[in-house]
């Protein structure tokens, strides 16, 4: 009788066979999980360590060094290296290197046969096209998953990729997002300053580096009918942007996700979307589809998101508020108008962004029973309400963004017992026309809030000394209102506050700081305090405590700028920078600002700014700060701009300044500064404005020499080794000059007793004659 291992035994190689295809898919779904029984093979390892002689690190798009991937022990098992993934067999299987700032040859990855992950997004192969890798595609065969987004990508999409048929998920999105990096480092102004808001736009041909037009569309995707998962955002497909509706339902039959934004796409949705059967996102972003179909309702039945911003107009369709499977709604930036649709079917709905349209009316009722709502920002519309209180049930809300619109009156003032918005996150309100005491603020939760924005309403009375209990918070604008304080050092201990705008209130006093200035304000890099009633001198308190400041802060390393904010909200600020008031949609981690302007401060200007390194803009103009500009402000190597305008600043122009390279913008006038105006770098490029209203500046730009008369006139003063030499010369000089003087005298005065004698006996000669003939004639 045969034993179990013996029947078992043919059957093993069929089982081991199996097994090398079950394990690699597995490996594709899960890209950093290692599946490996074996070491990896030698010529994988091989492939791996060539790789990492072709690619170098180039941070800010500059080679700085040869890339260390995994090191050059050959000893270890590649299949352990980061990023790696392999088989039972030893093959490499997954290969992740995103987000890496790589740059240079990645031809040594067509030697990874058996590759069915690979991921590049992230990185900075911007001297590469697609298409001069485009054979080494055909030698991938089992790849399931490719991703090489926001590389900076260019040219033409390679046809090799259509013989991929294996793919489940193609991305070659976001090629424009790299691109914009890139020219924030290049022409820092005005990339740099502009970003935040995304607004500055990119040079024509880079909008859309990447091309679909030999191959097209139909062409690249009718072999790919195992994608599930489609991303081409800023690729150009124009040549299909009236057919990309019909030629992607008829190939793609298992697509769940399609994301095509801005592709300069015009054609419509078309009917026979509704043949998706699977398709649960959909993302059509800045393209201008003003139409849809009869059918919508039944091909967005199964959505579970949708984005359609920047590209629609017209009021919103009714049946958007009926889809009981969607959970996410971005229709941001188009030009919809009419009211806001009935939610009371979205059961499911977490996220509706519905900002930046012209929308009116009141915020719908129903939204109350979106129990999983948790980002509604209608922002930017002319939406007409009260302060939505009501939406204070739901459980989940985290972000809640009103600005920009309409809405109007008192918040009420709740009991302190009564629990609304458990989860809220951010607030923010801003720009409307809310009125009453900002107390009525009271009901925010200390431990949830990280952002409140109220700039712009009519709010007014003291701060809520609550707010010091807010643990988290990290932006705090209070901007344009008509609140009545002194400056709030209570705040001092918050361990994330990061930005602080008091702008344009009442606040006013002396600025106080308690306790240690070392533990103070540990996370402040915007300060603005700019148009109150501020008064007294600056203590060295408050620049000591500034700590966040004084730190360069870099983040040339990240392959992805950082900003303050979450997922879905983006915090924002305005900031008076270059001379221009300036909303900032985004805020970079590494942005520090500094404004103290419209003030009634007094005083020298504390040296300690000196130690503020990492400041780029620097503000302390219309105050009285007196005395000369204080010495060691080149420190300040990062700023940008620097505004000391309308003070009572005396003394010269430290010639030092000249080496603060980044400086743009310089606003020196109205003050008392005499001498001469430094030369170089920067300092070439300021014009008359800059140092208007100084009498005493000479120099260029300004059309005055230095050698002209203004005021009383000044002598360069003699140098030490001159001192003796000079006295002598200037009593020599005297002695010469009194010489001159009393011999002068002298001749004058007998030059003019000789005259005077002389005129003086004519005189009485003359007087004496006519004496004689007036008797002569009475004889007669």
């Amino acid at each position: 009788m045969k034993t179990t291992l013996e029947i078992l035994s043919p059957f093993v190689p069929i089982f081991f066979y199996l097994l090398s295809f079950l394990m690699p898919i597995e490996s594709s779904f899960s890209p950093f999980h290692t599946h490996h029984q074996s070491q990896c093979l030698d010529d994988q390892k091989s492939a791996l360590m060539q790789l990492q002689q072709g690619l170098y690190y180039a941070p800010n798009f500059t080679i700085s060094s040869k890339a260390e991937l995994w090191g050059l022990n050959n000893a270890i098992d590649c299949c352990s290296w980061k990023g790696i993934s392999c088989d039972a067999f030893g093959h490499v299987v997954g290969l992740d290197l995103s987000y890496n700032n790589l740059s240079g040859s990645f031809h040594s990855i067509f030697d990874l046969h058996h590759l069915q992950y690979l991921n590049l997004a992230g990185n900075n192969f911007i001297n590469t096209t697609l298409l001069q890798y485009g054979f080494g595609f055909e030698r991938l065969p089992n790849l399931t998953h490719l991703n090489l987004s926001n590389s900076c990508f260019h040219g033409q999409i390679p046809v090799e990729m259509s013989s991929l048929t294996r793919l489940v998920s193609l991305d070659l999105s976001s090629q424009d997002s790299c691109y914009f990096r890139y020219y924030q480092i290049l022409d820092p102004y005005p990339y740099f300053f502009y970003s935040y808001q995304y607004n500055y736009p990119l040079p024509y041909e880079v909008q859309q580096p990447l091309k679909l037009k030999n191959p097209n569309l139909k062409t690249l995707i009718k072999k790919l009918r195992s994608l599930t998962e489609l991303y081409l955002d800023s690729v150009n497909i124009s040549t299909d942007s009236i057919q990309w509706c019909e030629t992607i339902s008829q190939a793609l039959p298992k697509l769940h996700v399609l994301s095509l934004s801005n592709c300069g796409l015009t054609g419509p949705f078309c009917s026979s979307l509704s043949k998706l059967q699977f398709l649960s996102k959909l993302s059509l972003s800045h393209n201008p589809i003003s139409y849809l179909p009869p059918n919508f309702l039944e091909i967005s039945s199964r959505l579970v998101s949708l984005k359609i911003s920047r590209s629609k107009s017209g009021p919103i369709p009714n049946c958007l508020g009926s889809l009981t499977t969607l959970s996410m709604l971005e229709l941001q930036g188009n030009n919809l108008t009419g009211n806001l649709p009935n939610f009371a079917k979205a059961a499911q709905l977490q996220i509706l962004k519905v900002s930046d349209n012209r929308l009116e009316g009141r915020l719908p009722p129903s939204l109350a029973k979106c129990s999983e709502l948790m980002v509604l920002d209608v922002g930017k519309n002319m939406l007409y309400d009260t302060f939505p209180l009501w939406l204070g049930k739901l459980p989940s809300l985290e972000v809640l963004v009103l600005r920009k619109n309409r809405f109007y009156g008192e918040i009420k003032h709740l009991p302190e017992h009564e629990n609304v918005f458990p989860a809220l996150d951010v607030l923010d309100i801003a720009s409307n026309k809310f009125s009453g005491e900002v107390s009525s603020l009271h009901f925010l939760q200390a431990t949830q809030i990280r952002t409140l924005k109220i700039n712009g309403n009519r709010l007014e009375g003291k701060l809520p000394r609550s707010l010091a209990n807010c643990s988290k918070l990290e932006v705090l604008d209070l901007g344009n209102n008509m609140l009545h304080d002194t400056f709030p050092y209570w705040l001092d201990k918050l361990p994330s506050l990061k930005v602080l705008v008091l702008r344009a209130n009442g606040f006013h006093g002396t600025i106080q700081i308690s306790g240690s200035s070392e533990s103070a304000f540990p996370m402040l890099h915007i300060l603005d305090i700019a148009s109150n009633n501020f008064s007294g001198e600056l203590p060295v308190q408050f620049f000591q405590c500034l700590r966040a400041m004084m730190q360069i802060m870099i983040d040339g390393n990240n392959a992805k700028p950082n900003y303050i904010g979450e997922d879905y909200y983006q915090d924002s600020v305005t900031i008076v920078n270059k001379g221009f008031e300036i909303f900032y949609e985004k805020i970079l981690t590494i942005f520090a600002c500094l404004d103290v302007s419209n003030n009634n401060f007094h005083g020298r200007i504390p040296q300690e700014v000196k130690y503020l390194k990492s400041l780029q803009v620097l503000n302390l103009s219309h105050n009285s700060f007196s005395g000369p500009i204080p010495p060691g402000m080149e420190n300040l190597t990062e700023l940008e701009s620097l505004d000391l305008s309308q003070n009572n600043l005396s003394g010269k122009i430290p010639p030092q300044l000249n080496s603060l390279t980044f400086l743009a913008k310089l606003n020196l006038s109205l003050n008392q500064l005499d001498g001469i105006i430094p030369r170089g770098n920067q300092f070439d490029t300021f014009e008359n404005d800059s140092y208007y209203g100084n009498s005493r500046l000479c120099g260029l730009p300004l059309t005055r020499k230095c050698n002209e008369v203004v005021g009383v006139p000044t002598m360069p003063p003699p140098s030490p080794r001159e001192d003796v030499d000079s006295w002598a010369d200037a009593i020599s000089v005297w002695k010469i000059a009194l010489i001159g003087y009393a011999g002068g005298l002298v001749v004058g005065l007998c030059l003019g007793y000789t005259v005077l004698n002389e005129l003086g006996n004519k005189w009485l000669d003359c007087f004496n004659t006519k004496g004689r003939r007036n008797r002569r004639r009475r004889t007669r």
